[in-house]
């Protein structure tokens, strides 16, 4: 693994325990340039995981409760008159920050969604008629209950189509949930931790997985496994070519994290599940077998053959 990514991660297990998984494709997405939806039940560590990523490097963090009555003011900021200038200023809302934690974003109305998911798509905001740019990094982990849907609004498949990776924490096993306990007793983790990484190394880890090397043969991998999820008899509406360049740019990152300078097509199966299943619209008939999006993709990743070469570097 990458000595410098493997850093973040093991600084992040010193206040997760048994997530390494998680934080591994947390970073994985914050490489590559996208953002994570983490769907997951209440108390497992959603914020936790957020918070341990920026305090290792050193970025800034703005967390935004959504509520019903949240605005796209409140997230984006707004423009107030200030009679001593006799001009109009602008006072930054928390998207003005590196790592951005949206917690419960189902439950905001989808205008509110909306001003969000821009920024996310256009890495800009625009407040007043004038455009500005997100700070760089500009990562977002949204959280959602996927238990209480009570006065929520669903994310639409539009929407849904930004976020680069779904994940889930799961709960602890029983002896990562001794451990927890036994580490609380002594104090709260996030508070010792230290940053491991500047926010300018971070920018040039970026830069060197956006340069990873995707074969031919890789590439044409990803669009057979893109293509399988348009005619699958379970699934309505397929993946769109943006997921497909989401694989590949995920691929590359997870590539890079592993300490290669190419992608393997191991990497784009292990990825497709995280980047493929919460893109895709499933057939009446898959809810009613009770068969979930991740298990028809799993189902979709072994009908296509896996290259045989094509993963060789430059």
């Amino acid at each position: 693994m990458n000595e410098e990514v493997q850093k973040i991660i093991t600084n992040i297990e010193h206040v997760m325990i048994g997530k390494t998984d998680v934080a591994t494709l947390s970073v994985v997405a914050l490489l590559a340039n996208g953002h994570v939806l983490l769907e997951d039940v209440p108390g497992v560590g959603k914020t936790m995981m957020v918070r341990s990523l920026a305090k290792s490097i050193s970025a800034s963090f703005k967390r935004i409760q959504f509520t019903p009555d949240l605005l796209p003011s409140d997230v984006i900021g707004v423009s107030i008159y200030n009679p001593q200038t006799m001009q109009f200023e602008y006072r930054p809302g928390p998207l003005m920050g590196n790592i951005i934690l949206a917690d419960e974003i189902n439950r905001t109305s989808p205008k509110t969604q909306s001003a969000l998911l821009e920024a996310m798509e256009e890495s800009s905001i625009t407040v007043e008629g004038e455009t500005m740019p997100l700070a760089k990094p500009f990562f977002v982990m949204a959280t959602q209950n996927p238990i209480e849907y009570e006065g929520t609004y669903p994310l639409p498949e539009a929407q849904l189509d930004r976020f680069l990776l779904k994940l889930k924490m799961g709960y602890p096993s029983v002896t990562e949930e001794y451990e927890i306990l036994s580490r609380v007793q002594e104090g709260t983790p996030i508070e010792q931790l230290e940053a491991v990484m500047s926010l300018e190394e971070l920018r040039a880890l970026q830069q060197q997985a956006s340069a990873i090397f995707v074969d031919a043969t890789v590439r044409e991998y990803i669009v057979q496994l893109a293509t399988a999820t348009r005619t699958n008899p379970y699934i309505y509406l397929g993946v769109s070519p943006r997921a497909s360049i989401a694989l590949m740019r995920a691929s590359k990152a997870y590539a890079f994290i592993q300490g290669r300078d190419y992608v393997l097509p191991d990497d784009v199966q292990y990825l497709a599940p995280f980047v493929f299943s919460h893109r895709v619209i499933l057939q009446p008939e898959a809810r009613y077998d009770g068969i979930s999006a991740e298990e028809i993709m799993m189902r979709v990743i072994a009908s296509v053959t896996v290259p045989a070469r094509g993963f060789a570097a430059r």
